[in-house]
């Protein structure tokens, strides 16, 4: 029988790996995990306790807050509070980012961003949900405070990144550039235990993700980009929480597309709190993650905090295969009077 590994005792064995191997890092990893327990406790027991349903206020990208985006986006900051690792924190549900003050003189180094219960709208029909978050170096002096520029680095600048899935049971998984490992939550002792090593993408999967609801919405080459997943017979699988279909697609193999639609002409999708993370894990796993201009996530620099973006991310092969198709069947452009440029129909 192989000896249980606990996520605690699997980051501190693996502190070596990070670029600044002093500890800090090692203690906010670990904020997260606690964070993650609290916040599947309550995911557990949302039925029975009233934090179901609607807030009553919108976040910050004019969406619908749930009762239980609040909770989970108030332990998370508690939580990375404690230990004075961070010196601030961004979040999908807040407007601005959040300074966080020095604990014991301790200059803190890291920010993090995060998605603090990405695909809440499930919550009150018991769809899988989950946690995205990204830890940065800071760029601003260390003995001030934070600064807005600490948090729009582009995605290539994360030291850390994961996330956590609420569902049949709650996986925990993440990377600091060093590939990727899974940790599985048990319940009977309330650890966190090592139940996926070196995680890898296959190069191409059976199944495709999209809202195809929206599919008379898309730019006509995405529209015959998903006319040739039907007809290659891939499975059509889309739960509406971004990482319930990335969780899929990292282990099965696959393709998640979110393009842009006329309503979201620039992309639905956050940058800083769903994107970049997701893309990291997924590089990190031998995959490929792009927008639908064809340029690779992790290279856009960001320039808000709430910034969107197109997506496409999966396997390796199927993402290549999907850029040369739309390569092959963009359709031309013209300039208007208004020098807006414009695709043909």
């Amino acid at each position: 029988m192989n000896r249980i590994i606990t996520l605690d005792e699997f980051i501190i064995h693996r502190q070596k790996d990070f670029p600044y191997a002093s500890g800090e890092l090692t203690g906010l990893l670990r904020d997260i995990g606690v964070a993650a327990k609290i916040v599947n406790r309550e995911v557990n027991k949302a039925g029975l306790v009233n934090i179901l349903g609607v807030h009553g206020s919108e976040n910050a990208s004019g969406e619908t807050v749930q009762k239980l985006d609040m909770y989970a986006n108030d332990k998370l900051i508690d939580c990375l509070k404690n230990s004075g690792e961070c010196c601030g924190i961004a979040s999908e549900e807040n407007d601005d980012f959040i300074e966080i003050p020095t604990v014991e003189s301790k200059n803190a180094k890291y920010v993090v961003v995060f998605d603090p219960l990405d695909g809440s709208s499930n919550i009150d029909v018991n769809v899988s949900v989950g946690t995205i978050f990204g830890i940065y170096r800071r760029i601003s002096d260390e003995k001030g405070p934070c600064k807005l520029e600490d948090f729009l680095q582009k995605g290539t600048e994360l030291v850390a990144a994961g996330y956590v899935i609420y569902g049949t049971s709650t996986i925990l998984v993440y990377s600091t550039g060093r590939g990727v490992n899974g940790f599985t939550l048990d319940p009977s002792i309330g650890e966190f235990c090592l139940s996926h090593r070196d995680i890898e993408i296959p190069d191409r999967g059976g199944y495709y993700s999209v809202n195809q609801g929206y599919y008379l919405k898309f730019d006509v080459e995405m529209r015959r980009y998903i006319d040739y997943c039907s007809d290659l017979n891939l499975r059509l699988r889309y739960i509406g929480s971004m990482v319930s279909d990335v969780h899929r697609i990292l282990f099965q193999g696959g393709i998640f597309l979110y393009p842009n639609t006329r309503k979201y002409p620039q992309g639905k999708l956050r940058l800083l709190y769903e994107c970049n993370p997701l893309s990291f894990i997924v590089e990190q796993a031998g995959g490929l993650a792009i927008n639908c201009q064809l340029n690779r996530i992790l290279d856009m620099e960001p320039k808000e905090l709430h910034e969107r973006t197109t997506i496409v991310i999966g396997s390796p092969k199927m993402v290549e295969e999907m850029k040369n198709f739309v390569e092959r069947y963009t359709l031309p452009s013209y300039t208007t009077s208004n020098g807006v440029g414009e695709k043909t129909p």
